[in-house]
């Protein structure tokens, strides 16, 4: 009997939303084996099962982000959470400061019941005082399923953690499913301290199905290869393009909110799907936002849908130059971005403070528009 995900994924090649990669095959098949280890229950009062996850890696645009759209929409674990991985730490160190700067009565509005669990992780702990067991416990209760996009491993802050953070969840069976550029050997490659880092690598190989996805294909560039993404004026005609190709990049994955903490701020982008983001310039310009808003965005969505962006008069250079910023930091992301606008990237601010300098973005967005957009081999 055919899971879910199988199901899915054959449907879609059936009916040419998906092409036949066979460099896929082996992810697949490994997605497919969680699938129904995650639907074997546990009997009554007994532990849920250890299950080995699945670490998928592999160059951009090779599909790694698409499989994991489907397994999570498929997947029967009711207990699941899909986050960007810079997101789940960003969580994860703000749980810990938190911990850190409470006292009793504030540990135990944020922890609850988890304020003293944790485990053989928590007797260890100096006086209980450690905050790892409690932030695992707590992310374990609202998860047993973590799907992680863009899994890779920069800051010296999150390599010193995650070993310790991961060997708790997994007393707490919580089960991994990641996609990321980067085979596990590589994570935090020349990093600060890096020796104390490695065990870490091999937990990850311990507790996950590594596979490589490295077709001779970039589906994502492919996919929008000779396409418009470039939508205007502001009429009905465009529009309906616009959102056409939204339809068809989304497919039947269902949109939702996503969180981004940033600076300890919570930033939404209100309509998602899995690596897709779509939002109005007003959503995103006219608002105050700064750079570390737009870098986060850039980080998690591989694609940007941007709508009804307007002409800017000299009266709305802070917007301007919000746009100024968020396209830099899609550009240099390399992500993909589709626009609805009402003129052509040069007319959109034509006079006004910083218009010499929003040349530079007219000429970005007219590389981004075009059929080489993003390089070969990025």
């Amino acid at each position: 009997m055919p899971t879910a995900l199988r199901t899915a994924y054959d449907a879609r090649i059936d009916d040419g939303r998906l092409t036949h990669d066979p460099a896929q095959a082996a992810a697949l098949d490994e997605l497919d084996r969680l699938t129904r280890d995650l639907a074997k229950r546990p009997g009554l009062f007994r532990k849920a099962p250890r299950v080995r996850g699945v670490y998928l890696w592999g160059p951009p645009g090779r599909g790694k982000s698409m499989l994991m759209d489907l397994f999570y929409a498929c997947s029967p674990e009711p207990s699941k959470t899909r986050a960007h991985f810079h997101a789940f730490m960003a969580r994860v160190h703000d749980l810990i400061r938190q911990w850190r700067e409470g006292d009793a009565d504030a540990r135990r509005a944020v922890f609850g019941e988890h304020i003293s669990s944790g485990g053989s992780a928590w007797r260890r702990s100096a006086g209980g005082d450690d905050p790892i067991a409690p932030v695992a416990a707590l992310i374990a209760s609202e998860a047993r399923l973590l799907c992680f996009d863009e899994f890779q491993v920069t800051d010296i802050a999150d390599a010193m953690i995650l070993g310790r953070l991961f060997e708790a969840l997994n007393e707490h069976r919580v089960v991994l499913a990641v996609t990321s550029n980067r085979e596990p050997g590589d994570l935090y490659r020349d990093g600060i301290n890096r020796q104390l880092f490695v065990p870490f690598i091999d937990q990850i190989r311990e507790v996950c199905a590594v596979v490589e996805v490295n077709g001779a294909r970039d589906w994502r560039r492919d996919r929008l290869a000779g396409r418009t993404v470039w939508f205007q004026p502001l009429e009905p005609e465009a529009r309906e393009g616009f959102e056409a190709l939204w339809a068809e990049m989304k497919g039947d994955e269902p949109e939702e909110p996503t969180h981004l903490t940033v600076l300890g701020r919570d930033v939404v982008v209100e309509r998602t799907a899995g690596g897709l983001a779509r939002a109005t310039f007003d959503d995103l310009c006219a608002r105050p936002r700064g750079p570390q808003d737009y870098l986060a965005i850039a980080a998690r969505f591989h694609t940007l849908f941007l709508s009804d962006v307007p002409v800017l008069g000299s009266d709305r250079h802070q917007e301007a130059r919000r746009l100024v910023t968020l396209i830099d930091a899609l550009y240099e992301a390399k992500a993909r971005l589709i626009v609805l606008a009402a003129a052509e990237p040069e007319a959109l601010y034509p006079s006004g403070t910083g218009a010499f300098e929003f040349e530079r973005t007219a000429s970005r967005l007219r590389e981004m528009a075009s059929a080489s957009w993003p390089p070969a081999g990025d």
